[in-house]
């Protein structure tokens, strides 16, 4: 019983994260893949410089990451040396970010936003304020627009600039 018991322990600690830290992981390692597309060295000095720059250009729970671990102008402590030495040490991001929920459990209590369904049919049942709240997230503004259609146009000429995900309907011909 011991045996299994320790058997179990052991298999228990090398399993995966549980779904925590899913945003701290997926920025990590898309920056981390960035960094050895540059095909440069990995020096702290280097990292951290690319890592406040892909922070500038971050927005929603992206940029709040960055905010928590300090990678933006504003942020109110500054632990991007937990990211910055190990990344440059090639450590795996998972281990990076339970590090880094160890200092700060916010970190891993961030979730990527649902993907949006941008199709005309999706879009026309929206209420206008949530349509406005997309075009918002986006940085984007409809001045000229009076009616919900319109909000939907432009949504769906703005879709293919803001959103991977987006597919366009015309393709399929």
């Amino acid at each position: 019983l011991n045996l299994e018991f320790k058997t179990m322990h052991i298999w228990n600690s090398l399993s995966p994260p549980q779904k925590g830290c899913i945003l701290c992981i997926g920025f990590l390692d898309k920056f981390y893949k960035y960094l050895q597309a540059q095909d440069v060295e990995f020096t702290p000095e280097y990292i951290e410089t690319e890592l406040i720059l892909m922070c500038e250009n971050t927005r929603g729970k992206e940029n709040r990451l960055c905010y928590y671990i300090g990678g933006t102008s504003d942020a109110a402590t500054r632990i991007i040396n937990e990211v910055v030495r190990p990344l440059s040490a090639h450590v795996p991001v998972t281990n990076i970010c339970e590090k880094l929920k160890k200092k700060d459990s916010q970190i891993c209590e961030l979730r990527y936003d649902k993907v949006l369904d941008l199709t005309r049919a999706k879009l026309s049942t929206m209420r206008v304020a949530d349509l406005k709240r997309i075009l918002d997230n986006w940085s984007e503004v409809c001045r000229a627009c009076a009616e919900k259609s319109e909000f939907v146009d432009l949504i769906l000429a703005l879709a293919p600039k803001y959103s991977s995900d987006f597919i366009d309907p015309k393709d399929d011909l």
